[in-house]
């Protein structure tokens, strides 16, 4: 593009420089065994890509969390922090049997569209991620049979936890893009 500098790409990381961050310093470097049993291993795939999003916002402000991918994406850090708040009330609604729960941002988009470089702003959607993400994680723990199927779609948990850690993953790829992207942090 025309008139943009190019971002030197950097990591934080002095042990490996491929990493986000050394493994002393990274949440997500567990000592010992990993967890047993499915329902465990999945939680903490889940744990560990939640983890992963907030480390790549870590340390911006929020002029550069807003700040878009490239034309026309509308697509930020800080619009997937509200997109994956969004979705985590959506699969609420999967396991419910009662009347969906509004959207939290209104009208289809509008966790993209709405992820200004405002301060409140940034601190509501990070409440929003972290409530979503609280409630629906008490709801599903009432549940220890991954088989079972709840919901009017008769959902099962297992696959429900499986569908979390794949929204995850797939954006927590884009937010490695937009970190680099925002000021050349590059690592897993």
């Amino acid at each position: 593009m025309r008139g943009m500098t190019e971002t030197e790409r950097w990591t934080q990381a002095t042990v490996y420089p491929d990493m986000w961050a050394d493994p002393a310093d990274d949440p997500r470097n567990s000592e010992g065994p990993s967890p047993d049993g499915e329902l465990a291993t999945l939680q903490d795939f889940l744990t560990n890509h939640r983890l992963t999003l907030r480390m790549k916002c870590d340390g911006l402000d929020a002029e550069q969390l807003a700040r878009r991918s490239v034309p026309p994406s509308t697509m930020s850090l800080l619009g997937l922090v509200r997109h994956l708040a969004e979705v985590e009330r959506d699969w609420r609604n999967w396991v419910t049997y009662g009347e969906p729960l509004p959207k939290i941002y209104g009208r289809r988009d509008a966790d993209f569209d709405g992820a200004v470089g405002e301060q409140a702003v940034v601190d509501g959607s990070f409440r929003d991620l972290e409530r979503e993400q609280t409630a629906l994680d008490a709801e599903l723990a009432q549940y220890q049979d991954l088989g079972e199927r709840v919901g009017r779609q008769r959902v099962s948990i297992r696959e429900l936890l499986v569908h979390r850690i794949e929204e995850y993953a797939r954006h927590c790829g884009h937010a490695d893009l937009l970190r680099e992207r925002v000021d050349g942090r590059v690592g897993q």
